[in-house]
C-alpha cells in the first residue's frame, strides 16, 4: 500500500458572491441617462443646461462600463483596486461595480491526458505509463490567486502524481495480497484520483475521476518479460493439471478397490500411479504398449 496524502499549503482565500445587480435593468438606467444628458446638452440655451447634461452622460457611460455578461459554464471574478470582491456565476448580463476588473474562469468540465511516461516501477522494471484526468474548477478565487496557473499546475500535479504510482506498485505480481498495476487497475486508478485531488486540492480543483490509458512495459524490456509471463502461465496450468492428476488417481484407486475389480498390492499401485500420472499429465498423446508377461517378469 502507498501513501496518497500529500501535504499542500492550506489556502489563504476562499470564493464568496460578489454583489451585483441585473444587468438589464442596469442598462435601461444608463440609456436613460445618457438620453437625458444628451437632450440636456442639445436643447441648453445659453449654456445653463450644459454641465448637467454632460453629467448625465458621464453617469450613463459609468453605468454601462459595470455590465458583464456571463456565459453558461463561466464565472467572472471582481477585483476592485487590487481587492478581491467577489465571483459572479449566475449567467446572462449582470451588473458589477464599474472599477472593478473582472476576469473570466471557466467552470466547465475539463480533461487533461498527459504524455507516456517512462518510469520503474516498485520491482525497479521500466514501464511506460499515461493517464487522463476529468477535473474541474472548484473555487475561482483559489484557483487565480493560490497558484500562477491552475491549468498548467493541473497537469504537472498529474504528471507527478502518475510517476508515484507507478513507482509504488509493481507491473505485476503472482502475490494475491499485493495490489499491481495490471491486474488491479481500479484499485489503483481511485488511488490515483486520491493522489491528484489532494495535490490540487489548495488549487480549488476538484478531480472527477482518473483513468490510466497506457500501461506497457518498456521495449527493451517486453520480450524478456513477456517470456516471463508466458513461464509463469505455464508453471500454473502445470500446477493445476497436477492437481486435477492426483484427484483422478485417487479416484480410480478408490473406485477399484470399493468394486473388487482388482486387487493391487503396493507395487502394483505404484505402477498404476506412474502410468496414470504420464497419461495425464504429459503433453504429448501416450503410446500403449502390450505387456504379454507379468510386472515381475
Amino acid at each position: 500500500m502507498t501513501e496518497t496524502a500529500v501535504e499542500m499549503p492550506a489556502p489563504r482565500i476562499e470564493e464568496r458572491k460578489a454583489g451585483s445587480a441585473p444587468g438589464f435593468l442596469m442598462f435601461v438606467v444608463a440609456i436613460l441617462l445618457l438620453a437625458g444628458g444628451i437632450a440636456l446638452a442639445v436643447t441648453a440655451a445659453g449654456g445653463g443646461l450644459l454641465v448637467p447634461g454632460i453629467v448625465l452622460v458621464l453617469a450613463g457611460g459609468f453605468v454601462l462600463r459595470g455590465l458583464t455578461p456571463v456565459a453558461p459554464g463561466e464565472a467572472r471574478v471582481v477585483q476592485v483596486l487590487g481587492r478581491y470582491a467577489g465571483t459572479v456565476r449566475r449567467d446572462g448580463l449582470q451588473w458589477v461595480n464599474p472599477i472593478s476588473a473582472r476576469r473570466r474562469v471557466s467552470t466547465r468540465i475539463r480533461n487533461h491526458e498527459t504524455d507516456v511516461a517512462k518510469v520503474n516501477d516498485a520491482d525497479g522494471n521500466p514501464i511506460e505509463m499515461a493517464a487522463v484526468v476529468v477535473w474541474q474548477v472548484r473555487d475561482t478565487a483559489q484557483a487565480l490567486f493560490e497558484v500562477d496557473d491552475f491549468v498548467e499546475f493541473v497537469a504537472i500535479q498529474t504528471e507527478t502524481a502518475v510517476r508515484h504510482i507507478a513507482n509504488a506498485y509493481p507491473y505485476d505480481t503472482h502475490d494475491d495480497g499485493v495490489l499491481s498495476l495490471r491486474d488491479n487497475a481500479d484499485e489503483i486508478t481511485e488511488k490515483l484520483r486520491e493522489e491528484i485531488g489532494a495535490r490540487v486540492a489548495s488549487a480549488g480543483v476538484k478531480v472527477i475521476e482518473s483513468r490510466i490509458t497506457h500501461l506497457a512495459y518498456a521495449p527493451e524490456i517486453a520480450q524478456a518479460m513477456l517470456r516471463r509471463q508466458q513461464a509463469g502461465a505455464i508453471v500454473a496450468a502445470r500446477e493445476r493439471i497436477v492437481e486435477g492428476a492426483v484427484g483422478m488417481v485417487q479416484m480410480a484407486l478408490d473406485r477399484l478397490a470399493s468394486q473388487d475389480v482388482v486387487d493391487l498390492d503396493e507395487e502394483r499401485k505404484a505402477s498404476m500411479v506412474s502410468n496414470l500420472m504420464v497419461v495425464l499429465v504429459g503433453d504429448r498423446d501416450t503410446q500403449p504398449v502390450v505387456n504379454a508377461g507379468t510386472l515381475y517378469s
